[in-house]
């Protein structure tokens, strides 16, 4: 099986977990109902995006065992949800706010981002340095990161950060660095590098230069 089926049943489920979180507990809540629509919507996206422009990455095809596994460490984002809707928590209106921009900006890097990669690449391989990608290296992965550090915020509770974290050190960071390796083939990477950061924008006053090549893997 592809890795991509355990991580894209993960996100079908998310919506209707969470709908039985909030049955369960008899939790119907503002907290609980913009969770859900942030969560649970992110979720459809996610399948939606994989229909439209897949990514590479989680079309390796693994063993039902280590799809199972995938499974439950994605599950792990599960727990934000359960510890909001269980412990009744209801998150004051200006921290609801915040995380819904949060989570629109963060699905906007993110998606868009993985459009542009995909789309550049298939009609053209090379370094990509432009648009989403001119002063940070992994957009994709900084609008993930909003995302789930949006949810996190609703719940107002350290152990959704943890989670988020181990998967930024264990899994983005990591991921991060190797395409870095893998960029170095390219002639102009070293230059690129200079003008762009791994995680975060690299801001500069000066207008930035239009390259030459397109993208990256």
């Amino acid at each position: 099986m592809k890795s991509k089926y355990a991580i894209n049943l993960s996100k079908g489920l998310t919506f209707f977990f969470i709908l039985g979180l909030m049955f369960i507990y008899q939790n119907y809540t503002l907290g609980a109902w913009v969770y859900l629509a942030l969560h649970g919507t992110y979720g459809f996206l996610w399948l939606l995006k994989d229909r439209i422009f897949p990514d590479p990455q989680w079309e390796q095809f693994v063993s039902i065992p280590q799809g199972i596994f995938v499974f439950m460490i994605v599950n792990l984002y599960w727990i934000a949800p359960f510890i909001l809707i269980s412990s009744g928590t209801v998150p004051p209106l200006p921290l609801v706010a915040a995380a819904i921009s949060m989570n629109i900006f963060g699905v906007f890097l993110h998606f868009a981002s993985d459009a542009q990669k995909y789309y550049t690449l298939k009609y053209q391989k090379g370094l990509i340095t432009e648009g989403f990608f001119a002063r940070c290296r992994n957009t994709n992965y900084l609008g993930e990161i909003l995302i789930y550090s949006a949810f996190a915020m609703l719940t107002q509770h350290w152990l959704p950060f943890l989670i988020l974290g181990s998967f930024i050190s264990i899994i983005f960071i990591p991921n991060m660095l190797k395409k870095d390796k893998s960029l170095s083939r390219y002639s102009d990477f070293e230059e690129y590098k200079k003008r762009s950061g791994l995680l975060f924008p690299k801001l500069s006053f000066m207008s930035v230069s239009q390259p030459e090549e397109k993208t990256i893997v």
